[in-house]
Protein backbone atom coordinates (compact mmCIF):
# COMPACT_ATOMS: atom_id res chain seq x y z
CA UNK A 1 0.00 0.00 0.00
CA UNK A 2 1.13 3.46 -0.87
CA UNK A 3 1.16 6.52 1.33
CA UNK A 4 -2.71 7.59 2.14
CA UNK A 5 -5.64 8.98 3.40
CA UNK A 6 -8.24 8.23 6.61
CA UNK A 7 -10.94 9.51 8.22
CA UNK A 8 -10.05 10.05 12.08
CA UNK A 9 -14.06 11.52 12.10
CA UNK A 10 -16.93 11.83 10.06
CA UNK A 11 -18.34 14.64 7.99
CA UNK A 12 -21.71 15.78 6.82
CA UNK A 13 -22.28 18.40 3.94
CA UNK A 14 -25.44 19.25 2.26
CA UNK A 15 -25.42 21.22 -0.94
CA UNK A 16 -29.57 21.95 -3.04
CA UNK A 17 -29.95 22.05 -6.50
CA UNK A 18 -33.10 23.02 -8.61
CA UNK A 19 -34.97 22.34 -5.44
CA UNK A 20 -33.54 19.04 -4.61
CA UNK A 21 -31.27 18.37 -1.61
CA UNK A 22 -27.97 16.06 -1.68
CA UNK A 23 -27.19 15.63 1.93
CA UNK A 24 -23.39 13.56 1.80
CA UNK A 25 -21.96 11.86 4.77
CA UNK A 26 -18.59 10.35 5.01
CA UNK A 27 -17.18 8.02 7.45
CA UNK A 28 -14.79 5.58 8.00
CA UNK A 29 -14.65 2.13 7.96
CA UNK A 30 -13.09 -1.34 8.69
CA UNK A 31 -14.33 -3.14 5.70
CA UNK A 32 -17.61 -4.46 4.08
CA UNK A 33 -19.10 -5.57 6.58
CA UNK A 34 -19.20 -2.47 8.53
CA UNK A 35 -19.95 -0.53 5.17
CA UNK A 36 -23.43 -2.54 4.80
CA UNK A 37 -24.00 -1.72 8.42
CA UNK A 38 -23.69 1.88 7.92
CA UNK A 39 -25.67 2.27 4.81
CA UNK A 40 -28.54 0.27 5.99
CA UNK A 41 -28.77 2.74 9.15
CA UNK A 42 -28.19 5.88 6.52
CA UNK A 43 -31.48 4.20 4.66
CA UNK A 44 -33.92 3.75 7.95
CA UNK A 45 -32.71 7.64 8.67
CA UNK A 46 -33.60 9.25 5.41
CA UNK A 47 -36.23 6.36 4.62
CA UNK A 48 -38.60 9.15 3.09
CA UNK A 49 -35.75 9.91 0.18
CA UNK A 50 -35.80 9.24 -3.40
CA UNK A 51 -31.98 7.92 -2.87
CA UNK A 52 -29.35 6.51 -1.13
CA UNK A 53 -26.13 6.38 -3.55
CA UNK A 54 -23.46 5.02 -2.00
CA UNK A 55 -19.38 4.43 -2.87
CA UNK A 56 -16.41 3.28 -0.89
CA UNK A 57 -13.11 1.75 -0.54
CA UNK A 58 -11.83 -0.87 2.16
CA UNK A 59 -9.39 -3.78 2.29
CA UNK A 60 -5.65 -3.70 3.60
CA UNK A 61 -4.50 -2.62 0.41
CA UNK A 62 -7.42 -0.25 -0.72
CA UNK A 63 -8.24 -3.45 -3.62
CA UNK A 64 -12.30 -3.52 -2.33
CA UNK A 65 -14.35 -0.63 -3.74
CA UNK A 66 -18.16 -0.51 -4.56
CA UNK A 67 -20.87 2.22 -5.07
CA UNK A 68 -24.15 2.12 -6.20
CA UNK A 69 -26.47 4.71 -8.05
CA UNK A 70 -29.44 3.61 -6.16
CA UNK A 71 -32.38 4.06 -8.99
CA UNK A 72 -30.56 7.14 -10.83
CA UNK A 73 -29.19 6.80 -14.05
CA UNK A 74 -26.13 4.31 -14.27
CA UNK A 75 -22.77 6.60 -13.62
CA UNK A 76 -24.43 9.64 -12.29
CA UNK A 77 -24.21 8.86 -8.82
CA UNK A 78 -22.12 6.23 -7.42
CA UNK A 79 -19.22 6.18 -9.78
CA UNK A 80 -18.60 10.15 -9.05
CA UNK A 81 -18.97 9.17 -5.19
CA UNK A 82 -16.09 6.71 -5.86
CA UNK A 83 -13.87 9.22 -8.12
CA UNK A 84 -14.14 11.79 -5.25
CA UNK A 85 -12.84 9.20 -3.09
CA UNK A 86 -9.79 7.69 -5.02
CA UNK A 87 -9.53 11.22 -6.28
CA UNK A 88 -8.18 12.34 -2.28
CA UNK A 89 -6.72 9.20 -1.58
CA UNK A 90 -8.77 8.08 0.96
CA UNK A 91 -9.26 4.66 2.04
CA UNK A 92 -11.10 3.02 4.62
CA UNK A 93 -13.77 5.14 3.78
CA UNK A 94 -17.26 5.61 2.88
CA UNK A 95 -19.63 8.06 0.92
CA UNK A 96 -23.34 8.00 1.27
CA UNK A 97 -25.12 10.74 -0.66
CA UNK A 98 -28.99 10.72 0.16
CA UNK A 99 -31.44 12.92 -2.35
CA UNK A 100 -34.53 14.22 -1.60
CA UNK A 101 -36.22 14.93 -5.24
CA UNK A 102 -37.12 18.89 -5.83
CA UNK A 103 -39.46 18.34 -8.89
CA UNK A 104 -36.97 19.17 -11.64
CA UNK A 105 -35.00 16.75 -13.15
CA UNK A 106 -31.03 17.86 -13.81
CA UNK A 107 -30.24 15.54 -16.67
CA UNK A 108 -27.32 13.30 -16.21
CA UNK A 109 -24.34 16.54 -15.78
CA UNK A 110 -25.88 18.19 -13.22
CA UNK A 111 -26.84 14.43 -11.35
CA UNK A 112 -22.69 13.92 -11.94
CA UNK A 113 -21.79 17.85 -10.70
CA UNK A 114 -24.45 17.39 -7.69
CA UNK A 115 -23.23 14.15 -6.30
CA UNK A 116 -20.08 15.05 -6.35
CA UNK A 117 -20.46 18.40 -4.72
CA UNK A 118 -21.98 16.86 -1.99
CA UNK A 119 -19.23 14.36 -1.88
CA UNK A 120 -16.67 16.87 -1.43
CA UNK A 121 -19.05 19.02 1.06
CA UNK A 122 -18.87 16.00 3.06
CA UNK A 123 -15.26 15.16 3.04
CA UNK A 124 -14.41 19.01 3.56
CA UNK A 125 -16.12 18.58 7.20
CA UNK A 126 -14.79 15.40 8.40
CA UNK A 127 -11.16 15.08 9.75
CA UNK A 128 -8.33 13.42 7.43
CA UNK A 129 -5.14 12.17 8.61
CA UNK A 130 -2.07 11.51 5.83
CA UNK A 131 -0.93 7.80 6.38
CA UNK A 132 2.50 7.69 5.95
CA UNK A 133 5.37 4.39 6.35
CA UNK A 134 6.51 4.23 9.11
CA UNK A 135 7.22 3.12 12.66
CA UNK A 136 6.42 2.94 16.65
CA UNK A 137 9.37 3.90 18.79
CA UNK A 138 9.45 3.37 22.58
CA UNK A 139 12.38 5.59 24.06
CA UNK A 140 13.06 5.68 27.99
CA UNK A 141 15.16 8.07 29.56
CA UNK A 142 15.63 9.59 33.31
CA UNK A 143 13.99 12.98 33.18
CA UNK A 144 16.36 14.99 32.71
CA UNK A 145 17.35 13.51 29.19
CA UNK A 146 13.63 13.27 28.27
CA UNK A 147 13.64 17.01 28.15
CA UNK A 148 16.68 17.16 25.90
CA UNK A 149 14.91 14.03 23.33
CA UNK A 150 11.58 15.75 23.63
CA UNK A 151 13.26 18.97 21.96
CA UNK A 152 15.28 17.54 19.80
CA UNK A 153 12.32 15.42 18.53
CA UNK A 154 10.19 18.72 17.92
CA UNK A 155 13.42 20.02 15.70
CA UNK A 156 13.57 16.74 13.29
CA UNK A 157 9.45 16.74 13.06
CA UNK A 158 9.18 19.45 9.95
CA UNK A 159 11.76 19.81 7.27
CA UNK A 160 14.25 21.90 7.64
CA UNK A 161 12.57 23.99 4.63
CA UNK A 162 10.32 24.98 7.39
CA UNK A 163 10.94 27.08 9.94
CA UNK A 164 8.46 25.79 12.34
CA UNK A 165 4.69 23.57 11.86
CA UNK A 166 2.93 27.40 10.08
CA UNK A 167 4.90 27.08 7.25
CA UNK A 168 4.87 23.04 6.73
CA UNK A 169 2.10 20.87 5.32
CA UNK A 170 0.87 18.03 8.03
CA UNK A 171 1.59 15.46 5.35
CA UNK A 172 4.96 17.05 5.71
CA UNK A 173 5.41 15.75 9.44
CA UNK A 174 8.33 13.11 9.55
CA UNK A 175 8.11 12.98 13.45
CA UNK A 176 5.72 12.82 16.14
CA UNK A 177 5.11 12.28 20.01
CA UNK A 178 2.42 10.38 20.83
CA UNK A 179 2.24 9.76 24.04
CA UNK A 180 4.66 10.59 27.31
CA UNK A 181 4.49 8.32 30.49
CA UNK A 182 6.22 9.72 33.58
CA UNK A 183 7.12 6.84 36.52
CA UNK A 184 10.36 6.67 38.25
CA UNK A 185 11.55 7.46 34.00
CA UNK A 186 9.82 9.18 30.99
CA UNK A 187 9.02 6.60 28.00
CA UNK A 188 7.64 8.33 24.94
CA UNK A 189 5.76 6.54 22.38
CA UNK A 190 7.15 8.35 19.20
CA UNK A 191 5.93 7.38 15.72
CA UNK A 192 9.03 8.08 12.73
CA UNK A 193 8.28 8.21 8.82
CA UNK A 194 10.21 5.51 7.60
CA UNK A 195 12.68 8.20 5.56
CA UNK A 196 13.34 10.02 9.01
CA UNK A 197 14.28 6.70 11.45
CA UNK A 198 18.05 6.74 11.07
CA UNK A 199 18.62 10.01 11.53
CA UNK A 200 15.47 10.10 14.51
CA UNK A 201 17.40 7.08 16.29
CA UNK A 202 21.14 9.17 16.08
CA UNK A 203 19.48 12.21 17.13
CA UNK A 204 18.14 10.43 20.59
CA UNK A 205 21.71 8.48 20.88
CA UNK A 206 23.77 11.91 20.63
CA UNK A 207 21.63 13.86 23.06
CA UNK A 208 21.13 11.47 25.53
CA UNK A 209 24.73 10.40 25.67
CA UNK A 210 23.45 6.62 24.48
CA UNK A 211 21.63 6.19 27.91
CA UNK A 212 17.98 6.18 26.31
CA UNK A 213 16.66 3.03 25.52
CA UNK A 214 14.71 2.72 22.27
CA UNK A 215 12.72 -0.15 20.72
CA UNK A 216 10.79 -0.47 17.64
CA UNK A 217 7.47 -1.46 18.73
CA UNK A 218 5.42 -1.73 15.28
CA UNK A 219 5.94 -1.36 11.83
CA UNK A 220 3.07 -0.12 9.33
CA UNK A 221 1.08 2.86 8.48
CA UNK A 222 0.89 5.45 10.88
CA UNK A 223 -1.02 9.00 10.85
CA UNK A 224 1.87 11.97 11.14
Amino acid sequence: MDDHYVLISPGEGEITEKKSRFIGHAMPISGEAEATLLIDQIRRKYWDARHNCYAYVTGENGEISRCSDDGEPSGTAGRPILECINGAGLKGVLVVVTRYFGGTLLGTGGLVRAYTQATQAALNNAEIRHMRRGCRLSVKSDYNGAEKIRRSLEALSWPDTATDAKDASPDDRNVRIEDTQYTDTVTMTVIVSSEALEQTLDTITQVSLGRAEVQITDNGYFAL
